[in-house]
């Protein structure tokens, strides 16, 4: 079986043996149901594709839906002039990126439609190039935009640079209003929904498919399609792993589904890291390793937000609907990129609860998070994590703590800014890591951690205070009790109080009962 990684070409994919997971018949419904869409979806979850297999119906190329629902579906073939405009291709870092990337869009479709010279900005020349293409072909345009809001993420922490991006794609996009009786069909996608005031204000003709129950599978691989189409697939790893099928399946299902766009739906594998899996044989970080924008710890940073509340999060409904291009909350951002995903819904208080998809996101946000909220390189930190679960399984309680210690050190004053925080975050981000190798329960408090670590031969059970003392540490975990639970456990048990000086920006003293 070939497996199209890397490839977002529907014609290419349908010509040269792919194997294409039929999404036609919800193209079909979309198509005669009504004319303009609005998708967000996380980045490799088949956006372009769907944008691909759009300008391959609406340019009539029957042969490729063969064999597909489409195939069955569709009664008239109709050949329609399509103008695909694709944002991802540039590095937008200057004021004229935008006007450059469309302007060069713009002269290979006036090659092809015609220009007019008195047409002299961007928005008179879009107008102009969907006029031309309905006059000359007889047929209604297509306009099909893919990352249309690449431009605003890329200048997110840039006002001004975003400000002049915002304006000049608001007043493109209009175009799709004003030039209504020449269009057919347009669809826009994009990772992130920017509304209220920004690009889409002109715009609200637009249908948001996005958490629409009924389209939630347009893009990705539900459980469903993982079995019919890659059940062979299941096996042979099965197979090459030493396991059942019914075990394989869970594995997969614990790294990469758990994706869900709209209440009360199935989950949704990532289909990029599903088809390196099976490609390679092996599991792997495939949708992390393709690039974590920084602007989201950014925002993460500029919010102050305590990491650990960002997994179980609460928002109302009308903080995923859109956003503006000027908004900094960073659970919106950080959801519509694909690194939360709806838990829950409270239909009383019209509210979401948010968490990780599956083990590959979390565990890659955490690894991401490092060089970010330390003064350790993400690689080094990662191989630090080693020697930590190492530390914890040996019963090396000093080596372990040590070794936290230097994760607070050199660490500036600007990465602190607030250091119970900072003290919080970085203890979150090591014991998160720690739970993905080892038994992990914890709680946050106004900056305190109360924590039990679990291995086969040990349980730690630790209290960190912020600014008092080890002894204060210690002893609280006698008087309330917190080791009595593991009383008749066989395992070693350590009870241990950790201070945390606010003035010397890192680990105090730490002291250990067993």
């Amino acid at each position: 079986m070939k497996y199209p990684i890397g490839i977002q070409h529907f014609e290419k994919l349908r010509t040269q043996g792919f194997v294409y997971v039929d999404k036609t018949a919800l193209v079909h419904k979309i198509v005669h149901e009504g004319n303009y869409y609005f998708l967000s979806r996380p980045r490799r979850f088949g956006k372009s594709m769907l944008i691909s297999t759009l300008k391959a119906y609406f340019e009539g190329k029957r042969e490729l839906f063969q064999g597909l629902a489409m195939e069955q579906l569709e009664q008239e073939w109709r050949v329609h002039p399509v103008l695909r405009l694709d944002l991802n291709t540039e590095k937008y870092d200057s004021l004229d990126s935008v006007d450059k990337k469309l302007d060069r869009e713009f002269k290979i479709w006036e090659d092809l439609y015609g220009a007019d010279p008195a047409e002299t900005t961007l928005p008179m020349r879009f107008e102009g190039i969907i006029r031309r293409a309905y006059e000359k072909t007889g047929e209604r345009v297509v306009i099909l935009v893919d990352e249309y809001e690449k431009p605003l993420l890329q200048a997110i922490s840039n006002k001004p640079l975003q400000d002049e991006y915002r304006a000049t794609l608001k007043s493109v996009y209009g175009a799709l209003k004003s030039m209504d009786e020449c269009i057919k069909f347009a669809m826009i996608t994009g990772v992130t929904k920017f509304g209220k005031v920004s690009v889409f204000s002109d715009l609200n003709h637009l249908r948001d498919l996005s958490m629409l129950e009924q389209y939630s599978e347009i893009c990705g691989i539900s459980e469903a399609e993982l079995h019919r189409y890659f059940r062979d697939d299941i096996a042979r790893m099965a197979e090459l792993h030493n396991t059942s099928y019914e075990e394989m399946a869970e594995l997969l299902r614990q790294n990469y589904d758990g994706y869900h766009f709209a209440p009360n739906t199935g989950g949704l594998y990532n289909p990029y890291s599903l088809l390196n899996v099976f490609a390679n044989k092996k599991f792997g970080s495939y949708w992390f390793e393709t690039g974590t924008p920084t602007y989201l710890v950014e925002l993460l940073q500029k919010n102050d937000y305590q990491l650990d509340d960002v997994n179980g999060c609460i928002v109302g409904v009308e903080s995923l609907s859109g956003m503006d291009a000027t908004d900094t909350e960073a659970i919106p951002v950080i959801y519509q990129s694909g690194y939360l995903t709806i838990k829950d819904f409270n239909t009383r208080f019209q509210s979401y609860t948010l968490g990780y998809p599956n083990k590959e996101v979390e565990e890659g946000f955490i690894k991401f998070l490092i060089p970010h909220y330390t003064a350790k390189r993400e690689v080094n930190g990662a191989f630090e994590i080693q020697n930590f679960v190492r530390e914890v399984e040996s019963g090396d309680i000093d080596g372990f703590f040590t070794r936290l210690r230097s994760f607070f050190s050199d660490t500036t004053y600007e990465v602190i800014r607030l250091q119970e925080l900072h003290y919080s975050n970085v203890l979150y981000i090591v014991f998160k890591l720690l739970g993905f190798y080892t038994q992990v329960e914890y709680h946050t408090n106004n900056g305190r951690i109360d924590l039990v670590l679990q291995t086969p031969d040990y349980i730690y059970v630790m209290e960190f205070k912020l600014n008092g003392t080890a002894e204060e540490a210690l002893q609280q975990i006698n008087d309330k009790g917190y080791a009595l639970p593991f009383a008749s456990d066989a395992r070693t048990l350590y009870k241990i109080g950790v201070n945390f000086s606010a003035e010397t920006r890192n680990l105090d003293r730490w002291l250990v009962e067993e």
